[in-house]
């Protein structure tokens, strides 16, 4: 009798078309340029033959496209999803009416953001009408912990919950003045949301303040925020005014949509 033991094999795992997919317009969408087909298996993993399948199907429905360079970049198809997802978000709907009128009350850029995953996406945008501008735009994804309105977006949950996300998605600022310590974070976060107000001075871009307040859920809980950015010197002169006219703003919004907080 043969009593030789032998390794376990070890279990082979297919990742999916649909699962590669994502994976494809995940990268793209965080590196914000067109790549090669080369450069995205290499990144996310797979064998280079798969990734020009996938490329191609793609691209054949307009999901995908390619510049004069073979770079691959998102397709015009996905702007027909976004614009129908749009266009069904009372939240953002109601807040782009809020949005402008702080804009003209304030004369300073208005946005409205929301969280994927570790990042605070800036979902939409109103310019100021002074000669301060800023960097970011609809889009722009940054870590939870380098700004205000990020801190909000986690501010609503149990403390251990906060902890274990700040642990687990912070990150160094380009100017260094982010916060990293999960622990101050987490107090802070909580702390922010409970006051409806977060202040954030040049931790994510030097001279650059944002002073945001959460938009809450039927649950209470923070589904967006939306929040004022301008220069950090304007903010410490004038911060209770900002203050008390971001925090107005958000209550209107959630007034519009019917939810009567306590």
């Amino acid at each position: 009798m043969d009593t030789t033991i032998k390794a376990p094999t070890a279990k082979r795992t297919r990742v999916s078309g649909i699962e590669r997919s994502v994976q494809i317009m995940d990268l793209l969408s965080e590196l914000g340029h067109p790549v090669s087909a080369y450069e995205i298996a290499k990144t996310v993993g797979a064998p280079v033959s798969t990734i020009y399948a996938i490329v191609e199907e793609l691209q054949s429905r307009e999901l995908l496209t390619r510049g004069p360079d073979n770079a691959i970049w998102l397709g015009p198809r996905l702007l027909r999803y976004g614009l129908a997802y749009e266009a069904r978000m009372d939240l953002l709907g109601e807040a782009k009416h809020e949005m402008v009128r702080l804009a003209r009350e304030t004369g300073e850029t208005v946005q409205v953001c929301f969280r994927d995953n570790g990042y605070m996406v800036v979902v939409a945008m109103v310019d100021g009408v002074g000669h301060f501008r800023i960097s970011s735009d609809v889009g722009t994804r940054v870590p939870l912990n380098w700004t205000a309105s990020g801190r909000l977006l986690l501010g609503h949950l149990p403390s251990d919950e906060r902890r274990a996300a700040f642990g687990e998605y912070s990150k160094p600022s380009p100017t260094g003045l982010a916060e990293t310590n999960a622990d101050l974070l987490s107090e802070q976060a909580g702390r922010d949301f409970n006051e409806r107000l977060a202040v954030q001075l040049g931790a994510s871009e030097f001279s650059v303040a944002c002073i945001a307040s959460p938009i809450r859920d039927e649950a209470g809980a923070c589904s967006a925020t939306i929040s004022i950015v301008l220069s950090e010197a304007k903010a410490k002169n004038n911060l209770e005014t900002y203050a008390d006219a971001v925090r107005g703003s958000a209550e209107a919004i959630e007034r519009s949509l019917g939810r009567v907080q306590r």
